[in-house]
């Protein structure tokens, strides 16, 4: 059943399917302007969820064809997946950070294979057992290889620029840069008030970056032909803090459902991994390689009961706060191990 939400003040949200995920769904947000529709994501590129999302917008009396825009959160395929799509029936401009476009560039440009190979060589580093690095070594030898996906996914022709307010007529949506899930990742903020009256300053669609109930993955950003070392957590935390600064009424997140209080959310997560990154250093009491690490955390199920591409998703998660811990002084890499080890100092 199409699960549509009237937000008011010309705010509607869409449940779009994503298929085979525990997250359920991506909640589309259309946003109605003087030049007529824009959608804040598009779902997964999958036809059950294009179903549902023409679907939803026949029932709120839009047509695909008469979008007028796409602004994106971020270039994941539960949110870019469909731009494609909305583009080539309706000739909609497409927005994205300059930061996630070069990531979807990149993956369109990329020769077959580089992925793999990149992937079995960061996965031999952390410390990967082989049974898990076989299946990459068989698949780039001529074993089959699952598609990446995204590849129908528009390449967007407009850049979001942090900080200013997006060409939506009659609304005002001010696109503010929150990096930490993606480099790209844009939150934003609509600057007008509530229609339900709540005290605050606006809403925010908030995309992957602040959700009810989840904290969202927080990796290493992939690029194979980058050796620069970056911080996602710590990127992550700062932008929590700049969104905990807005006072906005209302959150409308890409997932779950909209929700008060960004303020006491952000307080919610920053604590959550601080406490995080005290119990990792205990665990680093003896050295561990980030595949180790990963083996010992806490996550939503066991580690023997985690996917084989999850375990791939939750070592990047155990590097980037490793990352983090180096940063901060709290642990380095211990010299000479091979695969690399590192201890609480």
């Amino acid at each position: 059943m199409t699960q549509v939400t009237e937000h008011g003040g010309g705010v509607w949200s869409i449940k779009v399917p994503i298929p085979d995920n525990p997250l359920g769904h991506t909640l589309v947000h259309v946003v109605d302007t003087d030049r007529g529709p824009v959608l804040i994501d598009t779902g997964w590129d999958d036809p059950e969820a294009r179903d549902t999302l023409v679907a939803g917008l026949t029932a709120i009396g839009v047509a695909l064809s008469g979008i007028h825009g796409v602004v994106v959160t971020h270039h994941h395929p539960d949110h870019h997946g469909l731009s494609g799509q909305v583009r080539e029936a309706s000739g909609a401009w497409i927005a994205m950070h300059a930061a996630d476009t070069a990531i979807v560039r990149r993956t369109r440009e990329a020769e077959p294979g580089t992925w793999l190979t990149y992937l079995t060589s960061k996965l031999t580093a952390v410390g990967a057992p082989e049974e898990h690095l076989a299946p990459l070594r068989a698949a780039r030898t001529g074993g089959r290889m699952r598609t990446l996906p995204g590849l129908r996914a528009a390449l967007p022709d407009r850049d979001i620029v942090p900080g200013e307010l997006l060409p939506l007529a009659g609304r005002r949506l001010r696109a503010i840069w929150t990096p930490g899930h993606t480099p790209g990742h844009v939150c934003l903020h609509l600057e007008e008030n509530h229609p339900a009256g709540l005290p605050g300053h606006g809403r925010l669609f908030s995309g992957d970056h602040l959700l009810p109930g989840i904290s969202p993955h927080i990796g290493l950003y992939e690029d194979p032909d980058d050796s620069t070392v970056t911080d996602p957590l710590g990127d992550y935390l700062d932008s929590l803090e700049r969104i905990g600064r807005l006072g906005v009424a209302e959150v409308l997140p890409a997932h779950q459902h909209a929700f008060p209080d960004a303020a006491g959310r952000v307080r919610e997560l920053l604590t959550h991994h601080e406490d995080r990154l005290t119990g990792l250093l205990a665990l680093l009491a003896t050295p561990l390689t980030p595949w180790q690490l990963a083996e010992r955390m806490e996550w939503n199920r066991p580690w023997d009961r985690i996917p084989y591409g999850s375990r791939n998703i939750a070592v990047s998660e155990a590097e980037a706060h490793l990352r983090r811990l180096v940063k901060l002084g709290r642990a380095e890499a211990v010299p000479g191990s091979e695969p690399v080890t590192y201890i609480a100092v």
